[in-house]
């Protein structure tokens, strides 16, 4: 731990992506108190060129914008260290008891910025997909470079049949592969798909094979199927493990409830980024980072006057 670092902390951030790094800059600026725990998995990291984040017009990398963030929450004399937290519980006298490493801190306030996993394909040459980003996640970010494409989606049931019919506003040749078979899928779904123009391939994947900027897609009855794009909708699973132990309350999908200012059910906890309530976006974790650290600030000058 960092001698120059008074304890207790104002706040730890835990998490180092997008949402943790702004929550950082923002604590930072308001001259509290913090340290960042950075485990080094952020999703971000994995985005070859992101297009939809605010003020890069050419886009830009994930791993750069990360770089960037971190550059900036520094500057300001934000604390960074490489860990991951082992524990965090409530303490005595109101303060949270957090365990990384061979470390143990106490803070006044924790700001949860532990995002999400993309569930990957259990699929030989999807690493290299993703790396030539013929294989994409997100859509939402990144439809828009799919107009007039072929595009696969792989994925089942209804999360497969809502990311196709989002991709179908957007795709000139669409379809759907489906791991499982068409049980798993209801009629009225089959249905909609049709009407949307997406055709559906019942059957497991092989092989996934990147050539010429676009993705073979090598199925275990020994057709081939080639694509511009190809869409991973296995879903998401968010990193909820510290709010479980914390007991915080959750929605039905693994995120963490929060209130318009990102206060989880307990008032000293707050949640940003993909682990919380909300759409899983970039330009949303640094929005929700805005609120909850200013809210952090807030509150710890809320407190101060109430003990003098």
């Amino acid at each position: 731990m960092n001698d120059t670092l008074p304890l207790p902390l104002d706040c730890l951030i835990v998490g180092g992506g997008a949402s943790g790094l702004t929550a950082a800059i923002y604590l930072a600026r308001f001259r509290r108190n913090i340290l960042l725990l950075d485990s080094g998995k952020s999703r971000l990291s994995l985005i070859p060129t992101s297009h939809n984040y605010p003020g890069f017009p050419e886009g830009i990398n994930g791993r750069e914008l990360l770089t960037r963030l971190n550059t900036q929450a520094r500057q300001f004399g934000a604390a960074i260290k490489e860990g991951m937290v082992l524990s965090v519980a409530e303490g005595e006298n109101g303060l949270l008891k957090i365990a990384f490493g061979e470390t143990t801190v106490f803070s006044k306030t924790i700001i949860l910025a532990t995002g999400a996993s993309d569930i990957a394909p259990v699929i030989k040459g999807f690493e290299n997909a993703l790396r030539s980003a013929t294989l994409r996640y997100c859509p939402i970010c990144d439809g828009f470079e799919a107009i007039g494409k072929k595009v696969g989606v792989l994925g089942s049931g209804t999360h497969g049949v809502k990311e196709s019919i989002f991709i179908s506003g957007y795709a000139t040749d669409l379809t759907l592969i489906s791991p499982q078979d068409r049980s798993s899928t209801t009629p009225l779904q089959i249905n909609e798909l049709a009407n949307h123009g997406v055709k559906v391939i019942d059957g497991d994947v092989d092989e996934m094979v990147c050539e010429n900027n676009q993705v073979i897609v090598r199925m275990r009855d020994s057709s081939t199927h080639v694509f511009d794009v190809l869409y991973s909708a296995l879903g998401l699973n968010p990193n909820n493990e510290l709010a479980q132990m914390l007991g915080l309350e959750q929605d039905d999908t693994g995120q963490i409830a929060v209130d318009e200012h990102m206060v989880t059910s307990l008032k000293n906890v707050f949640a940003i980024g993909d682990v919380a309530h909300g759409l899983n976006q970039i330009s949303v974790a640094t929005g929700q980072a805005a609120i909850a650290a200013t809210a952090v600030h807030n509150m710890l000058n809320s407190f101060l006057k109430s003990t003098n």
